[in-house]
């Protein structure tokens, strides 16, 4: 007895199922109850089933199909034996194709056999269901031709030649292939994904020569693959690989999938020239290129992309005449001169407190970060290269990154600087706003300074000058600097300070 829970998900019908458990079967030793896609179920539904599952009757047995075990709840999963049902090989299911036809009097081709069994994926009834399509298509024999037109597929060979033309460059004769298998009947997703199937294949015979696929290079397309895959690099069917990998996504996805299609083709073909990154640095630093043994001439002589207006797309090309044929220009590689880099400026030296670090800033003309520094970071540690600080919640999140690269920048030596959560001293401008406090006291307690403020009432002591103290060495952040022009005090008639 099967139960479809795709359609029928509710607990009643599974207590349908369990009124049935219990009476014993009539012409056989067993009930079996098949409850396909099980995954299905409501979680009502499998807490119903749960109790006789864990204790069946010895007469019942249950059988749970399904494509999404993950779906299906562990308290379920506990009391079941589980088969992983895998993939059937193509070369298998193309003989299990065969001998069914064979049983229906049909003969099936093994080139037809073939593709059927690379539509199928695995899937013996998918593959079923396309032979019966087959069948009911052809009069005779099913051959490989109607079989291919029937899968939206096209010619192995004209996808061949398709992806030889895009590998080399030649998109004009790319574009009129793909026109005249286009009004074949040839889809373009399909020829896409055949391209994607090619390129791994050819991939495998680069890495492993004679490793090729044999379900997808049958035969003579063997020998074809090998020669395409010696005269391709690594990094070219590489690269193959991920732009058709992404073009199959947009021809999915596209309104249009034969306009998708074309505009795909036209990126490899335009992207089959590319030099390497090794290439491009060779080319800048002036050296001579050196020769790859994996890309031969032929595959170097087809242009990446059209000249227009006297000069080329790619980097390091000069255009030349037309060839005496008519066709494209020539390509002829140069080396481009190398363009004298700029003088450095010199490196300085490193600051050996932190302190310095903030002069620096200062120095650097950086006052934003020279504010922060000296107001909202509390120094945890600090040694030539390494800086480690605790900011105040106003400071930005990427103040570590900037200080530690402009100090990198500056002295040439790398600086790692880090964010501790906790500890501290106090800021540079809480030290120096007590400092001030403190002088302003000494001050204050001076018989002198005191007798004056008890001359006069009122009066306070606002800022204590330093005489011997230059205008340069102004702690960072201290709150007295810069308040007047004047930094060495006032002075009588005499010029003597007081």
């Amino acid at each position: 007895m099967e139960l479809d829970a795709a359609s029928r998900t509710g607990v009643d019908d599974i207590r349908e199922i369990i009124d049935g458990v219990r009476y014993k079967p009539v012409s056989a030793r067993y009930k079996v109850y098949i409850i396909d896609e099980v995954h299905m179920l409501s979680r009502n539904a499998f807490n119903a089933l749960l109790k006789t599952l864990e204790e069946p009757p010895e007469h019942t047995k249950f059988v749970f199909a399904t494509t999404e075990i993950r779906k299906v709840p562990v308290t379920v999963l506990s009391r079941c034996q589980r088969f992983d049902l895998r993939r059937i090989d193509a070369a298998e299911l193309a003989t299990h194709l065969t001998g069914i036809a064979k049983q229906e009097a049909v003969e099936l081709q093994p080139g037809a056999a073939a593709l059927l069994a690379r539509a199928a994926d695995g899937s013996v009834r998918d593959g079923l269901s396309l032979l019966d399509q087959a069948i009911a298509l052809s009069q005779g024999p099913i051959e490989e031709t109607p079989v291919r037109a029937m899968l939206g597929l096209a010619d192995r060979g004209l996808a061949f030649d398709l992806l030889e033309h895009v590998a080399r460059g030649r998109i004009a004769e790319a574009l009129a292939l793909y026109g005249e298998m286009h009004q074949g009947g040839a889809d373009a997703l399909a020829l896409a994904q055949d391209l994607l199937e090619l390129t791994h294949a050819l991939t495998r015979l680069k890495v492993v020569p004679g490793a090729g696929a044999p379900d997808l290079l049958p035969g003579a397309a063997q020998e074809r693959a090998a020669a395409l895959a010696g005269g391709m690099p690594m990094a070219a069917l590489t690269r193959l690989w991920q732009m058709l990998l992404k073009g199959v996504a947009e021809v999915q996805t596209a309104p249009d999938a034969r306009a998708a299609f074309e505009m795909v083709m036209v990126r490899l073909a335009f992207a089959a020239e590319l030099p390497s990154p090794a290439e491009l640095v060779r080319r800048l630093q002036g050296t001579p290129e050196a020769p790859s043994a994996a890309a031969p001439a032929t595959m170097s002589a087809a242009p990446a992309a059209p000249v227009r207006g006297g000069r080329a797309d790619a980097i390091g090309e000069r255009t030349l005449p037309p060839g005496p044929s008519g066709g494209a220009p020539a390509l002829a590689r140069r080396a481009e001169p190398v363009p004298q880099a700029a003088p450095q400026q010199p490196a300085l030296p490193q600051p050996q407190s932190f302190e310095e670090v903030v002069a620096l800033f200062a120095e650097r003309r950086e006052a934003l970060l020279r504010t922060q520094l000296a107001t909202a970071v509390h120094l945890v540690h600090f040694e030539p290269g390494r800086l480690e600080f605790r900011p105040e919640p106003q400071a930005p999140r990427d103040l570590a990154s900037k200080v530690g690269n402009l100090l990198t920048q500056w002295t040439g030596q790398r600086w790692v600087v880090s964010i501790a959560s906790a500890g501290g001293a106090p800021t540079l401008a809480e030290q120096a706003k007590t400092v001030t406090a403190q002088r302003q006291d000494e001050a204050s307690a001076h018989p002198l300074i005191k007798a004056v403020l008890d001359a006069f009432p009122g009066a306070k002591v606002e800022a204590v000058r330093d005489l011997a103290r230059a205008p340069a060495a102004a702690a960072p952040g201290d709150p007295t600097e810069d308040r007047s022009g004047d930094e060495t005090g006032d002075a009588d008639e005499t010029g003597e300070p007081v």
